[in-house]
């Protein structure tokens, strides 16, 4: 396997999301059309503004695929590490098996060819919390009349929006894989201090995207308060839970401000992945001993075979056991 290109590991990408070589083409078919199945790449109105929507596949549970911030829906189909020789990337492995969908938050972007591609989902109004995120893809979901129920798969920042919207809307979720996903209760692993400094890594804006006025920002103080609330309220209720996690340290530079360490991050990082492979008594918690960040794209398969065993176990209950492995 050939390494991760050094955008993708870089701090900034960690949030930003990695650069794709391949663009869909937009068109703009009716909602009808999604809910018929068969290939759809399109927009979708959610009541004044259009979202961008891929789905392929067919059968039950549908499957959803939330990227991490600032981090267009194309990444889940792209091979960034061998476009020379692609291997089946996330998007098109779940579609041999059940329905999948994935989605333009936004003020997300990728990168072809070495220029910068903007969402193709409509522009709205910045900072955006979790919440709003988590109501337009309810509407989209909606309008577009995608089959429910649905499985939740969230890398990143995306982790913790498909937890929100499965306390959000708790009778749509059937099961859930979360990706090195971003969980609120870093806050709880830092001082307050170090707190402050992680939010102003948290969405920096590097050269690349600097004349991108669209980009999407976060307010992380409010999001990790409306997820405290949301799933304080309404925990995951029962349902097969992978957590996928990274098995390789984060590259980190050395000059992070506040008294924030690679190592202390790490640390935090690795406490909240047992803590959300907690969230479910039988839930599994996989180390992707291959991988940083992005497992999605070092050991694509790897995610593929979770989402299967989710969807497996939807299908037949009896099919489901909480070995916690490595790969």
């Amino acid at each position: 396997m050939r390494p991760v290109p050094v955008l993708v590991l870089s701090l900034v990408t960690l949030l930003l999301g990695a650069p794709s070589l391949v663009g869909a083409q937009t068109a703009t078919p009716t909602a009808s059309a999604v809910a018929a199945g068969g290939d759809f790449a399109g927009l979708v109105d959610i009541g004044g503004r259009s979202l961008y929507l891929e789905c392929r596949g067919s059968g039950s549970p549908t499957v959803i695929l939330e990227a991490g911030f600032r981090s267009r829906a194309d990444y889940w189909t792209d091979d960034l590490i061998q476009p020379d020789a692609p291997r089946t990337m996330v998007f098109g492995g779940v579609a041999a098996f059940t329905r999948v969908c994935a989605y333009d938050r936004p003020g997300t972007t990728t990168f072809i060819d070495g220029a910068l591609q903007p969402s193709r989902s409509d522009a709205t109004s910045m900072p955006r919390p979790a919440l709003d995120s988590v109501q337009d893809l309810h509407a989209l979901l909606e309008a577009a009349k995608v089959p429910g129920p649905y499985v939740f798969v969230g890398h990143s920042y995306g982790g913790m929006l498909a937890r929100l919207y499965a306390s959000t809307y708790p009778s749509e979720i059937v099961g859930m894989v979360l990706v090195d996903a971003f969980s609120e209760g870093l806050e709880d692993q830092m001082t307050p201090d170090q707190w402050t400094a992680y939010e102003e890594i948290f969405q920096p804006v590097p050269d690349a995207l600097a004349g991108y006025k669209d980009l999407e920002f976060t307010d992380l103080d409010l999001s990790v308060s409306q997820v405290r609330e949301a799933t304080s309220a309404s925990p995951l209720r029962p349902l097969p839970l992978i957590v996928l996690s990274r098995g390789q340290v984060m590259e980190m530079p050395a000059d992070l401000p506040g008294g924030l360490t690679g190592e202390g991050l790490e640390q935090a990082w690795t406490l909240e992945q047992d803590r959300l492979a907690s969230l479910r008594p039988d839930a599994r918690h996989v180390i992707a001993n291959e991988s940083e960040h992005y497992i999605q794209l070092q050991q694509p398969e790897l995610v593929i075979e979770a989402v299967s065993d989710v969807v497996t176990a939807v299908r037949d209950p009896s099919s489901w056991a909480t070995p916690a492995t490595s790969s």
